[in-house]
C-alpha cells in the first residue's frame, strides 16, 4: 500500500470514533442508546462478551463494534476490544495501534491475553490487535484456544466485545456466536437488502446465538445517523 494510501486510510478510520471526538454529538448519543439497550437485553444474566457482526462487508459493523466499545469504557467498565475479523482487520487503524502481535499469538499460545491487549487513548478501553494473519482463521477461532481465551479475558474485564467478519460471507462469526453472551447485527440502509438481513440472522440463530438486536446503520434521520432497535 502506498503511503498516500496508508495516510488516508489512518484518517478515515480515526474519524470513525465520534464516541471519542464529539461525545456530545447526537450519533454519539445512538451509541449510548444501544448500550443502554445491550445493557437491558436481559433480565436475569449479565451480559459479559458479545460479537459484533454483519450480514455483508462495508455495513459498518468494525465502527459500531468501536464505538459501543468506547461508550461502555466512558461508563466506567474496563473493555476488551478484540479484532476478530482475522482476514481484513482494521482495529489497529481505528485506534493508531501497531499489530505485530494480538489475537493469534495467544491462540497459538505465544503470549497471553493480558500481554497482548493494548492500552487505547480511552480510558479504561483496551484492543486485542488481530495479529498476524493466519491462513487457517476458522480452525483458530473455533480452537480451545479461543475458550480459554474468553474465560481469561473475562477475569480481568467487564466486557469483552468482538468484531468479527461478515455472516454471510464466512463462518467465523457463527463460529463464535455461540461462545458468547449475545451478538448484535449491523445493516446498512439503502445497502443490506431484507433478504441478506435475513439470512444473516437465520445463520447466527442456527448457530444457536443470542441475538441481543439489530444496529441499523447509516439511516438519515433528523440529526442523527445510527439508531438501534431490538429483535425482541
Amino acid at each position: 500500500m502506498a503511503r498516500k494510501d496508508r495516510k488516508q486510510l489512518f484518517q478515515t478510520q480515526s474519524r470513525s470514533l465520534i464516541s471519542m471526538t464529539a461525545p456530545k454529538s447526537p450519533i454519539a448519543e445512538q451509541y449510548r442508546t444501544i448500550r443502554t439497550n445491550i445493557q437491558f437485553s436481559t433480565v436475569d444474566e449479565e451480559i459479559t462478551s458479545i460479537i459484533v457482526t454483519s450480514a455483508g462487508p462495508g455495513d459498518g459493523k468494525s465502527t459500531t463494534a468501536a464505538n459501543v466499545a468506547v461508550v461502555f469504557a466512558q461508563q466506567g467498565k474496563k473493555v476488551l476490544l478484540v479484532d476478530a475479523d482475522l482476514r481484513k482487520p482494521t482495529a489497529h487503524y481505528t485506534f493508531k495501534i501497531d499489530n505485530h502481535s494480538g489475537l493469534t499469538n495467544v491462540l497459538t499460545k505465544q503470549i497471553s491475553v493480558t500481554q497482548a491487549a493494548k492500552y487505547t487513548d480511552q480510558e479504561n478501553l483496551y484492543l486485542l490487535t488481530s495479529g498476524p494473519i493466519p491462513p487457517n482463521p476458522s480452525e483458530l477461532l473455533a480452537s480451545k484456544g479461543m475458550k480459554q481465551l474468553i474465560e481469561d479475558a473475562k477475569r480481568d474485564f467487564d466486557l469483552i466485545i468482538f468484531d468479527t467478519p461478515p455472516v454471510l460471507v464466512v463462518t467465523d462469526a457463527q463460529i463464535l456466536s455461540n461462545l458468547v453472551d449475545g451478538a448484535i447485527l449491523v445493516v446498512s440502509s439503502g445497502k443490506t437488502d431484507l433478504e441478506g438481513a435475513k439470512k444473516a440472522k437465520d445463520a447466527l440463530l442456527q448457530s444457536q446465538a443470542k441475538i441481543l438486536g439489530t444496529v441499523l446503520n447509516n439511516k438519515k434521520q433528523q440529526d442523527s445517523q445510527y439508531y438501534y432497535y431490538a429483535t425482541k
